[in-house]
């Protein structure tokens, strides 16, 4: 159970842990061995510098957009393609005012359970959660776009070139001060 609670100092989240000592992570026997052969024999990207930027002014002050990795789209906006080998690279454009109860997640991935980002896509584009933070003033705005990617993509060289600086191009248009990453 997760429970956010309030205090003078700030933003504080408490963790109850169940007592069923149940596995608090995903197990790779869970998954199916053509999955399994794919994750072990993968070329993990090591990134070295870890890029980070620290806040210049306080959370209360600052833009926030999001961006998931859930290919979310908008009703009668361009799916992703899933056909395109190593995953479609492009993003879409969620405006800030969007209703995520009508956002259509197209995740290509099999190597997940859909069931609660279909339930509840804040689990994934967190935008309702963010309006919450908004309004409490723990966060000084919400940007008037976010952006949505498709996850899974294994050719992350074409994602790098085209259209991430594009995506961080829009942002600093925005005057976005933080980018929370929701990967899926």
């Amino acid at each position: 159970m997760v429970e956010w609670t309030d205090h003078d100092f700030g933003l504080e989240l408490d963790i109850f842990r169940n007592s069923s000592n149940a596995p608090q992570m995903g197990d790779l026997n869970e998954f199916s061995l053509p999955v399994k052969l794919f994750l072990k024999a993968y070329p993990w990207r090591k990134i070295d510098p870890i890029p980070w930027a620290p806040l210049k002014k306080p959370l209360s002050e600052c833009r926030l957009a999001l961006v998931s990795t859930a290919a979310f789209v908008r009703p009668g906006q361009k799916p992703f393609d899933e056909s395109i080998r190593g995953g479609d690279f492009s993003f879409r454009e969620i405006p800030g005012d969007a209703d995520v109860r009508q956002l259509i997640e197209s995740h290509r991935s099999e190597s997940f359970d859909h069931t609660g980002i279909h339930q509840d896509p804040n689990l994934a584009f967190p935008l309702d959660r963010a309006r919450e933070l908004a309004e409490r003033g723990r966060i000084g705005s919400l940007n008037r776009r976010h952006l949505s990617f498709m996850g899974s993509i294994t050719a992350p060289g074409r994602l790098m070139q085209q259209p991430a600086p594009e995506a961080a191009r829009l942002f600093v248009e925005d005057a976005v001060d933080v980018a929370l990453l929701v990967p899926v």
